[in-house]
């Protein structure tokens, strides 16, 4: 069941909106075969080399928004899962403008404007760009919305995608010329940077949370489709301090039953304070691990007012009548969710997880609307290694206004 049969090379994938043949968000042996059968002397000639602005943003206060910040566009790939797509362009078109990439725009269409899932969308706030695809995995090869004077001058910036997916890396680039923004990427020496969006997480304050992927991956080395770059941690810590404005990457350990090893899957910031972080039974799968770099965080780092960070837990299923990962199970998790204005969009996978997490959302953002999406139904996204957040990105208004206040406990 965890093996994804590919029936043509993930170059040709699409048939038409409807019969794509979703590619798992980790690289699985049937991608990787078929990917091999293109490389040509053992090489797949990966060509990151035409990517934007390849030299760091001159302007004076560089600021990387958090998720939780007012965004003008949710962008997403239509790349199978119709129906959860339709369900996530419903629930945001009130909130913002949708731009989806495509293959097959007419098919989109119909499909969107079609009573099938809940019924006929309208079109008005939804963008249907054409497009080349890989996969659906928008969060991971998506750009990041950077202000280049703190809340003005809004720029997109993107990384080396950490998979041999060219037509993916190359949509932040489709998104700017889309808007008419500038693209400023990480894949020239000396600033080239290899990282993926579920493994990246900003407070908006130059304060940004990874898994230690981001070192594996560029502090040289090599995968079987490409050479890392080959950086020092204070480099990547550079390059993102020049092109992102962070100040302080908090790098934790690997999941050791997390096959992709993004963060996203098990925690998520809610505010500039407060953490919701995946809990399993006691002993059982990443839990361990996962407790072991909560501690790390919270005595090595504080939230931007110099306060402990707040830690939520919320529960995680194991694969319905398969367990947990460590036994095989999928992946499950509430945290890959993503915040569109006042929407919350949540995976949901089956009861009484459902209902507890649910719960948890809303005592911890009151007055947002909760929006649920099976993730584990007809159309199983967990069996690939994802949720809502792995598969939608946003870009943030160029304009905003920013009120950041420590929480005021006990106070109404």
């Amino acid at each position: 069941k965890h093996i994804l049969t590919l029936s043509l090379c993930f170059l040709a994938l699409s048939l038409s909106a409807q019969t794509v043949v979703p590619i798992a968000n980790d690289v699985r042996l049937e991608e990787k075969l078929a990917i091999e059968k293109l490389m040509v002397d053992g090489s797949l000639n990966f060509n990151v080399s035409t990517r934007g602005i390849e030299t760091p943003p001159e302007f004076s206060q560089l600021r990387t928004a958090a998720e939780w910040e007012e965004i003008e566009v949710l962008t997403i790939a239509w790349e199978g899962f119709p129906c959860i797509l339709k369900q996530i362009v419903a629930a945001s078109v009130s909130e913002c403008r949708v731009v989806v990439f495509t293959e097959s725009p007419k098919s989109t269409s119909n499909y969107l404007t079609s009573e099938s899932c809940g019924g006929a969308l309208s079109l008005d706030n939804v963008d249907i760009v054409q497009a080349d695809l890989n996969s659906i995995w928008m969060r991971d090869y998506g750009a990041n919305t950077v202000y280049g004077s703190w809340n003005d001058d809004r720029i997109l910036v993107d990384w080396i995608y950490n998979r041999p997916r060219p037509d993916d890396d190359v949509i932040p680039d489709l998104l700017a010329d889309h808007m008419g923004l500038e693209s400023y990427s990480t894949t020239a020496e000396p600033y080239e940077l290899m990282n993926t969006g579920g493994n990246w997480m900003s407070d908006g304050f130059g304060t940004a949370f990874e898994s230690e992927l981001i070192l594996d991956q560029n502090q040289g080395g090599s995968t079987w489709w490409t050479d890392y770059p080959n950086h020092t941690t204070e480099e990547i810590e550079s390059i993102l301090q020049d092109f992102m404005g962070v100040h302080t990457l908090i790098n934790m350990p690997k999941l050791p039953y997390d096959g992709i090893n993004h963060i996203d899957m098990h925690m998520k910031l809610l505010d500039e304070s407060t953490l919701l972080v995946s809990e399993y039974p006691e002993g059982v799968a990443d839990g361990p691990q996962i407790n072991a770099n909560i501690d790390y965080v919270l005595s090595n780092y504080t939230t931007k007012w110099g306060t402990p960070f707040k830690v939520v837990r919320i529960p995680s299923p194991p694969e319905l009548n398969d367990g947990y990962p460590d036994v095989g199970g999928w992946y499950q998790s509430y945290t890959a969710s993503v915040f569109i204005n006042n929407t919350v969009i949540v995976p949901t996978y089956y009861e009484p997880y459902d209902s507890i997490a649910l719960s948890i959302y809303k005592e911890l953002l009151p007055g947002y609307n909760i929006v649920p999406i099976d993730c584990d139904g007809i159309e199983n996204l967990s069996a690939l290694s994802g949720a809502i957040h792995n598969i939608t990105h946003s870009v943030s208004v160029e304009d905003p206004l920013i009120i950041s206040h420590l929480p005021l406990p006990d106070t109404e």
